[in-house]
């Protein structure tokens, strides 16, 4: 039998997990290993996530430091932070890369604010397209009194309801993390 909790809610949350990994990229001032989320280097080849090739760790609040378990990568590993649009500049000293963080001005504070929405709306749009896809299934199911199908309806709006206040929550949570000094 269909149920709402069981077949949305996992999709729904696995759009939320997607959402905070996404904000997690997203620079605050602070340094974050999570804002080298999606750096692939090309590794013998094939392109690798640089968690994986390397440890990623926090250095005085405002440095990452980059030790990569091969130091053959090394020149592949600044090649790729060079060209992943982070702008952040890299120092390679030999056997740790570092990348200092600065300070966000005002300005980069509302363009990384601006990015929190678009995700947030990229989001907001998963969550619909899931919620069509279950009411599809509701109307299609032959078993079902017209009550049954409206009731099930109705759960589902709920849930859509609760993900989009919850990415609205947590939209709203970055931004004032993003925009406070």
């Amino acid at each position: 039998m269909f149920s709402v909790k069981n077949d949305g809610r996992p999709m729904m949350d696995e759009v939320i997990t997607n959402f905070e990994n996404r904000l997690g990229t997203l620079r605050t001032g602070r340094a974050s290993a999570a804002i080298l989320f999606g750096v692939n280097v090309d590794y013998y080849g094939s392109p690798t996530p640089l968690e994986q090739i390397s440890t990623i760790s926090v250095v005085e609040g405002r440095q990452l430091a980059i030790k990569p378990f091969d130091p053959s990568s090394m020149k592949d590993i600044e090649h790729a932070l060079n060209e992943s649009g982070l702008n952040l500049p890299t120092q390679n000293d030999g056997s740790l890369i570092r990348i200092n963080v600065p300070q966000l001005t005002e300005e980069t504070r509302k363009d990384v604010s601006k990015s929190v929405g678009t995700y947030a709306e990229e989001a907001k749009v998963q969550v619909r397209n899931i919620r069509r896809d279950l009411n599809d299934e509701v109307k299609k199911m032959d078993d079902v009194s017209e009550d049954q199908e409206r009731s099930l309806l109705d759960e589902v709006q709920k849930l859509t309801d609760e993900f989009i206040k919850k990415i609205d929550e947590i939209s709203k949570d970055k931004v004032k993390e993003i925009m406070t000094i």
